[in-house]
C-alpha cells in the first residue's frame, strides 16, 4: 500500500514538473527563445504546420486527467495502474529532459531522450493491452486513450526529431534529394503507424497520425513528392481508424476500440 501511495505521488509530481518545464519554456521564455522560434530555423519537410502542434494541449488535457484517476483512493490497488509501475512518471521526467534540451539547442542530446520517450510509450500501450479486457469505461477513456494519443504524436515527433537535429547538425540540405529521402521516412512511418492501427485497433492512435500528416501536407504544399505521400499516408490510416471504430461498435456498446484478437 505505501509503495502504490508513492507511486500515485511521484505520478502527480513529474506531471506537474512536466507542465511547469513546457510552460517556462515558452512563457520566459527559457534560454531567452520559444520553441517555435527554435524550430522554424531548419526547413525539414516531415514536421507538420504550425497549427498541428495544438494537439500538445490535449494531450495535456488527457494526461491530466490520467494523473487524477490515478491518484484517486479508490484507484490506489487497481490491477492496471500497478502494471504500469513508474512507466507514467518516467515519461513525464524524459519529456521535460527533451524540452530542456531543445530549449538550449543541445539537439544530438535529445534525440536519445526521444527515442526513450517512444519505448516508454510502448511499453505503456503494451502493457495497456495486456489488460484490455479491463480497461473499460470511464477507464478506457482516461487511461487508455490519453496513451494512445501521446504515442501517436511521439511516434511522429521522433521522426521529425531525428530529421531536425540532423539539419542543425548540417546533415542535408533543402532540394530535391532531401524532399525524396523525406518522402521515404514518411513511407517507414506511414507502414509502422498502419501496422499498428491495424494490429491494435487503435483509433485514438490513428487519429493522432492523420492530423499530423494532413499537417505535412498543408506546410509542404509547394513540394509536391512530400505532400503527395502525406496525403497517401492521411488517407491509408483513416481507412484504418474507420476499420478500428467499426470493430468496436460490431463488439457491441461500451466495448473498448482495441478489444478483440488481433488481426
Amino acid at each position: 500500500m505505501r509503495s502504490d501511495t508513492t507511486r500515485q505521488v511521484v505520478t502527480v509530481l513529474t506531471f506537474l514538473l512536466t507542465m511547469t518545464v513546457n510552460v517556462a519554456a515558452n512563457a520566459l521564455p527559457m534560454n531567452g527563445l520559444r520553441t517555435a522560434e527554435i524550430s522554424d530555423r531548419f526547413h525539414v519537410y516531415v514536421i507538420p504546420a504550425g497549427y498541428v502542434f495544438s494537439i500538445w494541449g490535449v494531450i495535456y488535457l488527457l494526461l491530466a486527467a490520467f494523473t487524477v484517476w490515478q491518484a484517486l483512493p479508490r484507484n490506489r490497488s487497481d490491477e492496471v495502474l500497478r502494471s504500469l509501475g513508474w512507466l507514467p512518471a518516467l515519461s513525464g521526467l524524459l519529456n521535460s529532459a527533451w524540452v530542456v534540451l531543445f530549449q538550449y539547442e543541445l539537439f544530438a542530446l535529445t534525440v536519445p531522450v526521444m527515442l526513450a520517450l517512444l519505448l516508454t510509450l510502448i511499453a505503456i500501450h503494451l502493457r495497456l493491452w495486456a489488460h484490455r479486457d479491463r480497461v473499460r469505461g470511464t477507464a478506457f477513456w482516461v487511461v487508455r486513450v490519453p496513451f494512445s494519443v501521446y504515442l501517436g504524436w511521439i511516434t511522429v515527433a521522433t521522426i521529425a526529431n531525428i530529421a531536425q537535429a540532423g539539419a542543425a547538425l548540417g546533415i542535408g540540405s533543402p532540394g530535391e534529394t532531401s524532399a525524396i529521402i523525406a518522402s521515404g521516412v514518411l513511407l517507414v512511418g506511414l507502414a509502422i503507424a498502419s501496422r499498428f492501427v491495424y494490429r491494435f485497433r487503435d483509433a485514438a492512435y490513428g487519429l493522432v497520425i492523420v492530423w499530423a500528416y494532413v499537417g505535412i501536407v498543408v506546410k509542404e504544399q509547394d513540394t509536391a513528392i512530400v505532400a503527395l505521400v502525406a496525403a497517401l499516408g492521411a488517407l491509408v490510416v483513416a481507412v484504418l481508424v474507420v476499420r478500428a471504430i467499426t470493430l468496436r461498435h460490431t463488439a457491441g456498446p461500451g466495448a473498448p476500440i482495441a478489444t478483440g484478437a488481433a488481426a
